[in-house]
């Protein structure tokens, strides 16, 4: 395609940007990443019990929790991002999932030692908080985006930009839980590949992730985009890391 084909194309999918929950099925195909080295939701079941209260913060939609099959009466959810609020909202809180509009940083809207697992995957979180709604012996468990995720796509559209969260490591985290009263049972973190095999799902991807690609349009920054092409023509891929680690900790 010739530079207004690709200009075209580029300004289609900045158009088409938004998601519902955590939804990326519209590039798939377009783009992969490598596995992790553990499996979220195995060890989420692995310390869910049938009879067990469960809140799961910063849910999204709900697609993992209701993947769970937990009973519905003995499940709770926070959101704070105003088009998932408005999802979970209709989806949760008809079947009966204590759902609460509120921010993870935040005051947790429950009672002290409400919970026997509380879980988090990709969203903020107070330790504290999470201390005061865990039951005794109860557990929580997270799997967080670290500091230094799609860096390497961040500086091809944006250049030496500033890191969105500087404290997102795992040695960080720890140290709040730590502070907080718990004991970590188990802390593990990952450095693996991206890989976009065509700018047009990269750009799709930094309008959706709008906190690390800030900013970001199009028209702003259509020199790099176009050198972005370039790299995909030659090498065939657009290639950059994520990063991640888990954390479990017991009250």
């Amino acid at each position: 395609m010739n530079k207004n084909e690709l200009l075209r194309e580029w300004l289609n999918e900045e158009k088409l940007a938004h998601v519902h929950g955590w939804d990326f099925s519209h590039i798939e195909g377009r783009f992969e990443s490598d596995c992790l080295p553990w499996d979220y939701e195995s060890i989420v079941r692995n310390y869910l019990g049938a009879d067990m209260k469960l809140l799961d913060i910063d849910t999204g939609g709900g697609e993992f929790l209701l993947s769970l099959g937990h009973s519905y009466r003995n499940t709770a959810a926070t959101e704070n991002y105003p088009p998932n609020v408005e999802l979970c909202q209709k989806v949760l809180s008809p079947l009966g999932v204590d759902f609460k509009k509120a921010d993870g940083n935040g005051r947790l809207p429950f009672a002290d030692n409400s919970f026997d697992l509380v879980i988090n995957r990709h969203g903020s979180f107070n330790a504290e908080e999470i201390y005061r709604v865990l039951k005794p012996n109860g557990h929580f468990i997270t799997q967080q985006v670290g500091a230094e995720n799609d860096r390497e796509l961040v500086e091809t559209l944006l250049g030496n930009i500033p890191l969105p969260f500087p404290n997102q490591y795992l040695s960080a985290v720890q140290k709040k839980f730590d502070s907080a009263g718990f004991t970590i049972l188990r802390g593990e973190e990952a450095f693996f590949p991206i890989r976009f095999w065509d700018v047009g799902a990269l750009v799709w991807f930094a309008r959706i992730i709008q906190w690390e690609f800030p900013n970001f349009s199009v028209d702003s920054c259509l020199p790099r985009l176009y050198m972005a092409q370039e790299i995909l023509e030659e090498k065939g891929v657009i290639e950059g890391k994520t990063h991640r680690f888990i954390l479990i900790a017991k009250k």
